[in-house]
């Protein structure tokens, strides 16, 4: 009975989590007949794809997702790299003042995003990279939450193996490089999934910093569509759903690697 319960819970909260999906995919794929018919129907009588049609037509997609697809990369390689190399020393290495790095680090949990936005913008500004893609990226390529959780896979790792290394001459580099960095793949994969699903969603960052249309990521891009068609929810619909498609694609192809990567870090 109690097993039944907690089936029953998760479903209504995988509904709850899933329908403003399956709406929009609903009305995307409706004619502006159906829309608003009553009693509303859960999929459409005549599916099409014109709404998405409209959308290519309309708006330069394609160079919309390879921007988006550009930061992401780039965002995601960054926050790796200087993520888990703030981590290790955090994690593995004794020095003066260790607990109060990171404590401070920690502290920045508590203060949102949007908090740091006059301060990012002011400095993006006096290193001349505001309409750069830099501008986007360098804001975002380092993060309490990503220190945390690599700090917490490289606590993980055997301090035996560490001092194997050392004893056979291996400096602190090559250690991290190529000892530490392979045992914590399912933690880079967790945080590099993460990290690509926040880059691809962000918008008031890219829109802040960007102002030619043509460097606009997806998120941002796709928004012209409220301009251009006001009262047709069906595109607006249309170009939702191309925005959420290639990270759910993503997210459903690399699952297995970002679940490992969650159970090592609930250890």
């Amino acid at each position: 009975m109690k097993t039944a319960a907690h089936y029953l819970l998760l479903c209504a909260i995988a509904v709850v989590c899933v329908f403003p999906f399956w709406w929009t995919l609903v009305t995307a794929l409706s004619t502006e007949g159906n829309i608003f018919a009553y009693p509303p129907t859960f999929w459409p009588k005549a599916p099409s794809l014109d709404n998405f049609t409209e959308v290519f037509n309309t708006l330069p997609m394609w160079s919309f997702f390879r921007n988006s697809v550009f930061i992401a990369a780039c965002t995601v390689f960054w926050k790796l790299l200087l993520c888990s190399a703030a981590a290790y020393p955090l994690a593995r290495i004794q020095f003066k003042g260790r607990k109060l790095v990171f404590g401070l680090i920690l502290a920045t949990l508590v203060l949102p995003s949007e908090v740091n936005f006059l301060v990012n913008f002011i400095t993006v500004t006096k290193l001349s990279l505001v309409d750069t893609y830099a501008g986007v990226i360098l804001p975002n390529v380092v993060n309490a939450v990503a220190i945390l959780l690599l700090k917490q896979a490289f606590e993980e790792i055997p301090q035996d193996l560490i001092d194997a290394a050392r004893v056979d001459g291996a400096s602190e580099w090559i250690i991290f490089s190529r000892i530490m960095l392979p045992l914590i793949a399912p933690w880079l994969a967790t945080v590099g999934i993460l990290t690509a699903v926040e880059a691809w969603n962000e918008y008031i960052w890219p829109s802040i910093v960007m102002s030619k249309p043509d460097e606009f990521p997806l998120s941002v891009g796709v928004l012209y569509l409220r301009g251009t068609f006001g009262s047709s929810t069906r595109v607006i619909a249309a170009g939702t759903v191309l925005t959420i498609l290639p990270t759910l694609a993503a997210f459903l192809f690399t699952q297995r690697f970002f679940m490992r990567g969650m159970d090592g870090a609930v250890k």
